[in-house]
């Protein structure tokens, strides 16, 4: 293995922003991902960066399957509309206005200009 790879696969250790339970959705910078374990703070967690997950949804939104998905930093939550948020992957399976959850397939996030 090259000596200059550091860490394999799709976890990664990041200090939290805020505090995190155990899977939970986590904005890092640029990058997004789901906390396998719960951490305050400052700490360190494990994040994936790189799979399905449930996740909570906008209240009213509709989503399609492959639909882009958008976190909301601000209500830690997915939306479709907002573009000015990150793009953190795209609609696994469709969700109705009535979800609260839906199922997500994180890709890590990934800055999309507004309008988009």
């Amino acid at each position: 293995m090259a000596t200059n790879i550091t860490q394999t696969g799709t976890i990664i250790t990041f200090p939290m922003p805020y505090d995190r339970i155990s899977g939970e959705g986590v904005l890092v910078g640029a990058a997004f991902g789901v906390c396998l374990t719960s951490a305050l703070s400052g700490a360190n967690c494990a994040v994936e960066t790189q799979c399905v997950a449930t996740l909570p949804k906008l209240a009213g939104a509709i989503w399609a399957v492959g639909a882009r998905l958008f976190w909301d930093d601000t209500l830690r939550q997915c939306d479709t509309t907002n573009t000015s948020d990150f793009c953190i992957g795209v609609a696994a399976a469709a969700a109705a206005s009535g979800d609260v959850t839906g199922s997500v397939f994180v890709t890590g996030g990934r800055p999309i200009p507004s309008g988009t």
